[in-house]
């Protein structure tokens, strides 16, 4: 597993990270968004979307657990489990195929789906940085291919 680190100063650090991220993730995997309430993960979501051209608003699926966007070259679907009472409420909701090889899935609270959800390909990490002002993102390759991808970039 390969990561790297980035300090974003601002909502528009953490947006255009995003940007750059959603170009990475070729508009197909399983992204695992980590953090408290508040560390940015929605608006990193925001940034990701953008990069696929998607212009509209973008807000965390808090209560409908699953937020689609149909994009023209690919379909992402933004998850929220913060409110998953059991993993197995993710069945009920038929959440199998919403991870295809032609989508992408960002799974924000992924611990809650847990162990239902595939693995990840991609691990952000984010925090309020120790300064108070600000993020901390940590990006991790899990998977083989999203490493051939890190490797390519960040090498």
């Amino acid at each position: 597993m390969s990561s790297q680190t980035f300090n974003l100063a601002d909502a528009e650090a953490t947006v255009a990270l995003g940007q750059t991220l959603g170009k990475l993730f070729s508009g197909s995997g399983v992204v695992y968004l980590q953090g408290d309430l508040g560390a940015g993960k929605t608006t990193l979501t925001r940034g990701i979307l953008q990069a696929y051209g998607h212009t509209g608003p973008v807000k965390s699926p808090t209560y409908t657990l699953v937020e689609p966007y149909e994009l023209p070259d690919t379909t992402i679907y933004h998850f929220d489990l913060y409110r998953l009472i059991d993993p197995e409420e993710l069945e009920l909701m038929g959440f199998r195929d919403y991870f295809h090889p032609q989508a992408l899935a960002l799974v924000e609270w992924p611990v809650r789906g847990e162990p239902l959800l595939p693995s990840p390909d991609w691990l952000i990490a984010l925090d309020v940085a120790e300064s108070g002002s600000g993020r901390v993102a940590r990006l991790t390759a899990v998977s083989r291919a999203a490493n051939d991808i890190y490797m390519r970039t960040f090498a």
